[in-house]
């Protein structure tokens, strides 16, 4: 199996790559810069990488790199600095979702394509209409007009919600939820769960970056796993 991993760079994308190279997968990733990666990755056959910024690739190119990937993985965010948070591109996360959907839908495949968004506990799925506190509702609204990452997790979700649907011939998704990132180097044992189980903003609970990587890993391989989550948006805690 083919996966290409945008994203792969990050604190979580390093985890996924690894655990999907565990599992025998090919994996190509595009990342910006090879400076950081882990030299492992270097020197590994079932690794490709490309070194290129998402959002400046072409169309052709991004039809090419996704014509024969059987899943698709977007560990995707903005750095947590001034720039990263305030300044361009402040739709990375929709924008990539969409140029990558789209170069999909242009080929033509036998079964549809896995689409993975990394996405946050923060962000509701208004296909259940999740109950939520007022003063949940509140602290929401203030992240929508002060913090632009929120925004735009936001509307990549929503876009494989509505545009995508559940219904399109080239692609099946799932949105992973994690609640608050952790970092541990060693797998425990994690829930998921359709909808919040606690506040993510006045309770939230903890995931591991290194758990989220192997769900969103074992999603990929595990067709009745899929099954189980594709179209939803599963929100991930560690057991305690």
């Amino acid at each position: 199996m083919l996966v290409l991993v945008v994203g792969a760079s990050g604190a979580t994308g390093r985890h996924l790559v690894n655990q999907l190279l565990l599992k025998g997968n090919q994996v190509r990733i595009i990342v910006r810069s090879k400076a950081h990666l882990p030299k492992s990755w270097k020197a590994n056959t079932h690794l490709e990488i490309i070194t290129a910024s998402i959002l400046e690739l072409t169309e052709n190119q991004l039809i090419t790199y996704t014509s024969d990937c059987d899943a698709i993985v977007s560990c995707l965010g903005h750095n947590v600095t001034f720039k990263g948070i305030y300044g361009k591109p402040r739709k990375l996360v929709t924008e990539a979702t969409k140029r990558l959907c789209n170069a999909v839908q242009t080929h033509e495949l036998k079964s549809p394509i896995k689409f993975v968004l990394m996405n946050s506990s923060g962000n509701s799925n208004r296909d259940l209409n999740e109950p939520m506190s007022l003063a949940q509702k509140g602290v929401i609204g203030l992240l929508r007009l002060l913090l632009p990452p929120h925004v735009d997790n936001e509307q990549a979700a929503d876009y494989l919600r509505t545009q995508i649907g559940q219904n399109n011939r080239h692609i099946e998704w799932v949105a992973v939820r994690p609640d608050s990132l952790i970092n541990e180097d060693d797998l425990t044992e994690y829930e998921s769960y359709a909808s919040p189980i606690r506040s993510a903003i006045f309770n939230a609970g903890k995931i591991s970056r290194i758990n989220v990587g192997h769900f969103m890993a074992e999603l990929i391989n595990d067709n009745n796993l899929w099954n189980t989550w594709k179209g939803q948006m599963p929100v991930l805690y560690s057991k305690t």
